[in-house]
């Protein structure tokens, strides 16, 4: 593989309207992107997009699929009570991160994420860095109290903003940008009779920080309406569907493994199991071939066969 070659990791605060995830899916190619892998999820409410690029050239993609978020995406209605999912978020494209696969890409990738938040915030979109480029700044420390918390602290000064605006955008909210090395973003279910409260449980034990806390291990619970399973289709329609759903929620476990090379998958799972039965795992976007070694085999898969979801696998390499 080239070593210019980055990943890039859009996530965008919409997953229910079928036509906007493709317009942007459709943005980032034209732009000159490669897109490998799309999931969208409509109790997120979140779309995660993965594409390639050369430095130099997937910024200009990612920014592409930016312009359409800022123009389609409404997350500051979603503000004064309008829902918007369970995944936390700040803004209409909430996060861009650029991936680097080892330490000689570093540099590309650092310089590529910083093109892009200059880029987005020419926009009108207020950019805050986190991570390495932030010195160590957390992303979940900006997103805490969502776009109303994000736009408090603007506003009384206790942050600023790295790039655009200092506050805002009436619509599309902030983007945070990043450069880091891959992480997974993995969920699991939880078999009944474990509740939303009991994910969240789990959730606050087993994340870094906590009583039997996984090094760099962020999670959350949530719940998951219409049987656990992504609905497609148009928001009016997954509104109806969710409408004539009278069963609880499935609860879900919601976690970014940020080290997978030194926490693999299995031992999450295992951290999980300790307090809960697992119905099903699921990826969003791609994870590394080391992070899934030893995964328990009777552990079930959302979508079906995870080899397609390996980065070695989607980037032929």
């Amino acid at each position: 593989m080239c070593p210019t070659t980055l990943l890039a990791v859009p996530n965008v605060s919409e997953g229910r309207d079928d036509a906007v995830v493709g317009a942007m899916s459709q943005a980032f190619s034209v732009a000159g992107g490669r897109l490998v892998d799309v999931h969208a999820d409509p109790d997120h409410h979140r779309s995660v997009f993965t594409l390639t690029g050369a430095q130099g050239e997937l910024s200009a993609a990612v920014l592409a699929g930016a312009r359409v978020a800022v123009e389609r995406i409404d997350v500051m209605s979603g503000a004064k009570g309008r829902e918007r999912g369970e995944h936390p978020h700040v803004g209409a494209l909430d996060v861009a991160p650029i991936v680097y696969f080892n330490i000689a890409q570093r540099g590309a990738a650092c310089a590529e994420a910083l093109v892009l938040a200059y880029e987005i915030g020419k926009l009108g979109v207020p950019v805050l860095l986190y991570g390495e480029l932030a010195q160590g700044r957390a992303r979940a420390d900006l997103r805490r109290g969502g776009v109303n918390g994000l736009a408090a602290r603007l506003d009384t000064g206790e942050l600023r903003t790295d790039f655009g605006p200092s506050r805002l955008h009436l619509t599309a909210g902030a983007t945070l940008v990043a450069a880091r090395e891959p992480l997974v973003a993995f969920n699991l279910e939880l078999t009944e009779p474990a509740s939303v409260q009991d994910a969240r449980r789990i959730a606050t034990l087993i994340r870094e920080g906590g009583a039997q806390g996984l090094p760099g291990l962020r999670a959350i619970g949530v719940g998951l309406r219409g049987g656990g399973a992504p609905t497609t289709g148009s928001l009016e329609h997954v509104a109806r569907v969710r409408a004539r759903s009278k069963e609880p929620p499935v609860a879900q476990v919601s976690m970014n493994v940020e080290r997978p090379l030194e926490v693999p998958l299995r031992e999450v799972v295992a951290a999980v199991r300790r307090h809960a039965d697992i119905a099903r795992a699921e990826l969003v976007g791609l994870a590394p071939r080391a992070a899934l070694a030893g995964f328990p085999a009777e552990i079930p898969w959302r979508s079906g066969d995870p080899e397609a979801q390996l980065i070695e696998n989607a980037l032929g390499f």
